[in-house]
């Protein structure tokens, strides 16, 4: 995984948990990959896997299992949904808008790209 340095790792791999949910990837009850596992998979400290899966549970999207493991929680797609909106929302939207303004583009021109872009991707 590249990591961004504009945000805190453990940040960036909750967002990597969230999208494997939100793509029905990883569904309620499903068992996750343990914290050492998943800092193997991803190349970071443990401490780190391990903040992340705080920040997660937390949130309500996983839930620890005591000598079992870490599962995907019921509410996982609603809370998963509901945290990637409110981060795209306050951190990203603003940079998206600013841009817009200065390129003198409007929400419009912006539809059917998004339109080829799902169908691209996800279809």
């Amino acid at each position: 995984m590249q990591f961004r340095e504009s945000q805190a790792i453990y940040l960036q791999i909750a967002d990597f948990v969230c999208e494997k949910i939100l793509l029905k990837e990883w569904v309620p009850d499903q068992r996750i990959p343990s914290v050492r596992d998943l800092a193997i998979q991803l190349e970071v400290n443990p401490n780190t896997a391990m903040r992340a899966v705080d920040f997660l549970q937390q949130q309500e999207i996983i839930y620890n299992q005591r000598g079992i493991g870490y599962f995907v929680a019921q509410n996982a797609y609603k809370n998963a949904l509901q945290y990637r909106k409110n981060e795209f929302t306050e951190k990203d939207m603003p940079a998206i808008f600013r841009n817009m303004y200065l390129l003198g583009m409007d929400i419009d021109e912006l539809k059917p790209r998004f339109e080829k872009y799902k169908k691209q991707n996800f279809q």
